[in-house]
């Protein structure tokens, strides 16, 4: 049987790039709680339990020290666990729906055709309204617990959360591209997300990888003749820099730092270029793999 070409659309007909976006979007914010009794109340009650089952763990019985919000005062362990968890949760849901938005769609790539790019970009998206949903509950929460000084990190808030979905969409290029090669990718990032959480400062604070830090020094640590940078090296995570920003302006009503800002807009945007050239060059055989 002859293989099913993509045909490309007459010029000046269909729907341009960013109406297909939008389509795609909403086609994936439809489907997400589609045929569920609660419906878009999952994206509530899925955080929720999760924070409920950590607190109870590292809140309680395997106790991880945090230290009072610096301007909120607040003092409990499950909010400073949801102001970071909540975009981690978005963070590993973007990159791996993006990774497998190419392969999870591949009847309607053989049909028709449209700018391969989209299909990452537009699930993203639709990850990303439940976050938006997520983060706005949570700054009400936050107001309650510490006032309502927290509401003029909202600027701030949706710029990280900006700069986040580019990195998410730039490693989703890179990654979609590879699971049409290579389908043990999936697998390998399953397990990659897993350790880069607890490579994070989610469910501990920064200050005990500092004290850790200190620990190790003192233990003779070294690398290159000089004190172990374990801090440093935590900072060059860019899951850490995201969530630590979160987390600043969320439970320490307090503003990133700059580097903070910097370094995490020079990986967004890094990645972006990256995986924007590594789907532009092996995205053209990608209806044949599949």
């Amino acid at each position: 049987m002859a293989a099913v070409v993509p045909t490309r659309p007459a010029p000046g007909r269909g729907p341009g790039t960013r109406e297909l976006v939008q389509n795609l979007t909403m086609r994936e914010v439809r489907s997400q709680f589609k045929r569920t009794a609660l419906g878009r109340l999952w994206s509530i009650i899925n955080p929720l339990a999760i924070i409920a089952i950590y607190s109870l763990v590292f809140g309680f019985i395997l106790v991880s020290p945090i230290t009072p919000g610096t301007n909120s005062g607040i003092h409990v362990f499950a909010l400073f666990l949801a102001t970071a968890l909540i975009p981690w949760s978005f963070f590993a849901a973007a990159i791996l729906t993006g990774m497998g938005s190419i392969v999870n769609n591949e009847g309607l790539l053989s049909k028709v055709y449209f700018p391969r790019f989209i299909l990452p970009v537009s699930s993203i998206l639709a990850i990303a309204v439940t976050f938006g949903i997520e983060l706005s509950l949570l700054t009400i929460v936050m107001a309650i617990a510490g006032g309502i000084e927290v509401f003029l990190f909202l600027p701030g808030l949706i710029a990280m959360a900006v700069i986040m979905i580019v990195f998410c969409i730039g490693v989703a290029l890179m990654l979609s591209v590879a699971m049409v090669y290579f389908r043990d990718t999936q697998h390998f990032m399953a397990l990659f997300i897993q350790l880069w959480f607890y490579a994070t400062p989610i469910i501990y604070s920064q200050a005990l990888v500092q004290s850790q830090e200190q620990k190790l020094q003192a233990s003779g640590w070294n690398l290159f003749g000089e004190p172990f940078p374990l801090l440093f090296l935590y900072n060059l995570n860019p899951a850490t820099l995201f969530t630590g920003a979160f987390r600043t302006m969320l439970y320490d009503f307090a503003w990133p730092a700059w580097p903070v800002w910097l370094g995490a807009s020079v990986w967004a945007l890094a990645m972006l270029g990256i995986g924007s050239l590594v789907f532009r060059r092996f995205s053209a055989r990608m209806v044949e793999e599949l």
